[in-house]
């Protein structure tokens, strides 16, 4: 760009004119002209203009007046050349006092980011008796915010007042902007109340500190002042407003806000109305959120972009999808962004090949990826079983960002690599990186699946100590952690101590104790919940269900089921029926879980596989088999390894190898469902109680992968059964290696060995589990009695109805007795043992046999 393009935009063409006006022009036109030609190439790319600008007004003789060297001053900083700047500068005759040329090089200092030497030439300024004004303060506020220098922003603000401009607006706005990013929103507050005049930009100085900061009641109380004080909101002020209208789903202020920026003429204007397309969105209110896009006579690229996260938010994937492909249509070129958006319902279908074909068009289009695209590739090939492509993607980074390594974590927990997630963690830590929340979230549930309760004490301590405990969902995965490592007492501990609980984590405690050896205890904490004032979700109903269906607890149960009647949003979650039936069921009432079943107005997988499992274990197999044909013939329902396992198992219950077998088969023959450890500890179990040990055995050798305890432990249940004794410390030795802290495994070969008569074997089992620490837990049994509750334990004598019991369980082994009955010992007795049984012994033997 030469030096007359510039000029031809800013000045007259002179060539025609007569020398006497051309003169006259050129002493008292083309000073100002040309002054406007200097402020148009304040930039970088265009310093070689700014010099023959300042080249021409020399040789016009028309440079040495104070206020156009003023301007060039101006031009050399704006374009960052401060080695001319400074020559400029010091050949300045500066009237005494002037403080633009100042201002203009401290202001270019912090437009360029060297804020240092923007305060050490305030502190020259100064010392040359030049007072500061008004425009000097800001820009070193900003400098000292940039250093974090909350001591020079103390000075700055002590200057201001003692120089009596602590009332200024814009003096006023730095300082305000700069306590409210330190939190200091006392000091924020009492300089807002010194403004003697407030705009509407100081206003909105405030509103955007508090939001930043996350109070954000604090902003709509202080946008209900503003409007009191009948200040009119621009648009950065609707932007900030119904920003918090969106996180805190305010929709009737949102609503209010959208009638003031149409009555304001901003409906359609620049930001407000995407601002306005995201609050109805996160409000639940996505039809609005569409009606409002298709008024828009044009969308940006932001506007597509919250649709499509709209649509991605409220759960139509599929929609997002055919948005995506009408903003491509309409030839508006998709950002990062919107690609951080659309992955997510990629990731919902689990869909690989879509995967890739959106990857390959970032890559085509060259679109940059920034930590959050990254993550979100990472999240989407996870999700999709593509792990190897998420780990190169990872591998490519060029640097590690805490954001990325998050998704990473999530990703392995997600595919069950706990070691690996734990390895990504301990990488974050060598780098020096602190996790954040979103972090400790992800890395807890592996902590818990690994069992390690030292490390999860160690990153407890740690979340501690940073402040994370007072976060809701840090708080819910700890208690979830201690609870998956067998410390219920530490989470119930923790729990307790919460400030704030949210829906998460009470769902999240009533879950980990109805999971735990006491599952009574979720029905008292779902109980608190109720009385917290906290509403039930479909979450905290399956759970309690769970809860009800362990104790045997059909009376709390049928409450419950009256509870999600009562409530039709729960009644038709297809989850907390399925729960339902599963509760009816193992409580023992078919004929209330085949009600629930018939009268679901949807049925999904999970409810078709908790109904012909109900049946299954109730040892009617035909029945459960003529759900299955039902749900595959008529429904269309294709079944699942959830569905082929209750196959396998009602199997097993009915005694019906055969009939196993070829669903086994069936499984990978007819479906391509791959089995799992579940699946050939089914198929174990069921030649094993046909006495069909061999075929166990050889189905053991024969799996495609590495057996773990379960298949081993069911394999030698059925060794005890039929007691094959070698077979059985073949068994035991697997066992012993592959999980040596389970009690039940130790108890199970010391019974193998007893059964055989190989004694040295049970007490060599016992000293082992002795010398390891590891200790019996009691088994429980539960029977409800009239809406009552009770609990047992082997050789319990606690219970306030104990010899009642006993006496009358005496009294039918005597009828038994008389009926031909022999009693036999649950395990045999040592040959050398002179211990006697004493009756009440002997009668629990016996009733343990009946």
């Amino acid at each position: 760009m030469s030096i007359s393009s510039v000029a031809k935009r800013f000045s007259p063409p002179i060539v025609s004119l007569s020398i006497r006006h051309s003169s006259q022009l050129l002493g008292e036109s083309l000073p100002r002209r040309l002054t406007l030609l200097l402020r148009s190439c304040s930039d970088p790319t265009l310093l070689r203009q700014g010099k023959q600008v300042h080249a021409f007004l020399i040789a016009s003789r028309i440079s040495g007046e104070s206020y156009i060297d003023e301007r060039i001053l101006g031009m050399y900083a704006m374009c960052g050349s401060f080695s001319d700047c400074g020559k400029m500068f010091h050949r300045l005759d500066l009237p005494r006092g002037s403080t633009r040329p100042w201002n203009s090089i401290i202001t270019s200092f912090v437009r360029v980011g060297l804020m240092n030497q923007a305060l050490s030439f305030y502190f020259k300024m100064v010392m040359f008796g030049v007072s500061p004004d008004v425009s000097t303060f800001p820009c070193l506020v900003k400098a000292c915010v940039a250093l974090k220098n909350l001591r020079g922003v103390e000075f700055l603000k002590d200057t201001v007042s003692r120089r009596g401009m602590e009332c200024n607006e814009f003096v006023a706005s730095s300082l305000i902007k700069a306590y409210l990013e330190y939190g200091k929103i006392d000091a924020s507050s009492e300089l807002f109340g010194k403004v003697g005049k407030r705009d509407c930009v100081i206003w909105n100085v405030m509103l955007n500190g508090y939001a930043k900061g996350g109070d954000l009641d604090s902003v709509v109380k202080w946008f209900s002042a503003m409007r009191m004080d009948e200040i009119s909101p621009n648009v950065v002020t609707f932007d900030c407003v119904l920003s918090v209208c969106a996180s805190k789903s305010l929709i009737d202020l949102g609503v209010q806000l959208h009638g003031l920026a149409f009555v304001s003429g901003f409906e359609f204007e620049g930001s407000i109305k995407n601002s306005l397309l995201s609050m109805y969105s996160k409000c639940g209110r996505f039809d609005d959120a569409c009606k409002l896009f298709r008024m828009m006579s044009r969308a940006d690229t932001v506007t597509w972009n919250c649709m499509i996260s709209g649509y991605v938010q409220n759960g139509l994937m599929e929609e997002s999808l055919v948005c995506f492909s009408e903003m491509v249509s309409s030839r508006v070129l998709p950002d990062a962004i919107t690609f951080s958006s659309l992955l997510p319902s990629v990731s919902r279908f689990e869909s690989l090949e879509h995967c890739r074909q959106i990857h390959c068009y970032i890559v085509r289009r060259s679109v940059p990826l920034d930590v959050f695209l990254t993550s979100a590739l990472i999240d989407a090939y996870f999700k999709c079983r593509g792990v190897s492509t998420a780990r190169k993607i990872f591998r490519q980074c060029n640097s590690v960002d805490v954001v990325v390594v998050t998704a990473m974590i999530s990703g392995y927990l997600h595919n069950g690599l706990v070691t690996d997630a734990l390895e990504m963690f301990r990488r974050l830590v060598d780098v020096e990186i602190s996790p954040n929340e979103i972090t400790l979230v992800s890395i807890l549930p592996v902590i818990g699946g690994l069992l390690a309760l030292k490390l999860g004490r160690e990153l407890h301590g740690f979340i501690i100590k940073n402040g994370f405990d007072k976060r809701c969902n840090v708080g819910s995965a700890v208690i979830d952690m201690y609870a998956k490592c067998g410390r219920m007492d530490l989470a119930h501990e923790i729990f307790r101590r919460l400030s704030k609980k949210d829906i998460v984590s009470w769902n999240s405690m009533i879950t980990r104790c109805a999971q735990s050896d006491d599952p009574s205890a979720a029905i008292d904490v779902f109980r608190q919940m109720g009385v917290s004032g906290i509403g039930f979700d479909c979450v905290s109903i399956s759970s309690v269900l769970s809860a009800c269906a362990s104790v045997s607890s059909q009376s709390f149960g049928k409450a419950i089921h009256c509870f999600m009647i009562k409530r039709c949003s729960l009644a038709s979650d297809v989850y907390s029926e399925s729960t339902l039936i599963g509760m009816y069921a193992k409580c023992g009432n078919l004929e209330s879980a085949m009600n629930v079943f018939e009268r679901m107005e949807e049925k999904n997988i999970v409810s078709w596989n908790t109904i012909i499992a109900a049946y299954g274990n109730h040892g009617r197999l035909k029945d459960s088999l003529r759900l299955f044909r039902e749900m595959v013939e008529d429904n269309g329902v294709r079944p699942d390894q959830i569905t082929f396992l209750e196959i396998i198992s009602s199997s097993c219950h009915a005694g019906d190898v055969d009939q196993g077998v070829r669903f086994f088969r069936s499984m990978t023959d007819d479906y391509g469902i791959q089995p799992q450890q579940e699946h050939y500890a089914c198929l174990v179990d069921l030649f094993g109680r046909a006495g069909r040990l061999k075929e166990a055995y050889e189905t053991v050798k024969g799996m495609p992968f590495a057996p773990d305890g379960g298949v081993w432990g069911t394999l030698l249940g059925a060794c005890r059964l039929h007691k094959n004794v070698e077979l059985a410390k073949v068994a035991s030795r697997r066992l012993m290696d592959l999980d040596p802290g389970n009690s039940g495994y130790y108890v199970l070969i010391s019974n193998a060995h007893a059964d055989a008569g190989e004694w040295g074997g049970v007490t060599k089992a016992r000293s082992i589990m002795k010398e390891r620490g590891v200790e019996k837990v009691p088994g429980t049994s539960w029977i409800e009695i009239n809406k009552t509750n009770h609990s047992f334990v082997s050789g319990d004598e606690n219970h306030r109805d104990y010899s009642h019991m006993h006496s009358l369980l005496n009294l039918l082994l005597e009828e038994l007795k008389l009926e031909g009955y022999v009693s036999q010992p649950y395990l045999p007795m040592h040959p050398h043992s002179s211990r006697k049984l004493n009756p009440a012994e002997k009668g629990m033997v016996d009733a343990n046999n009946v």
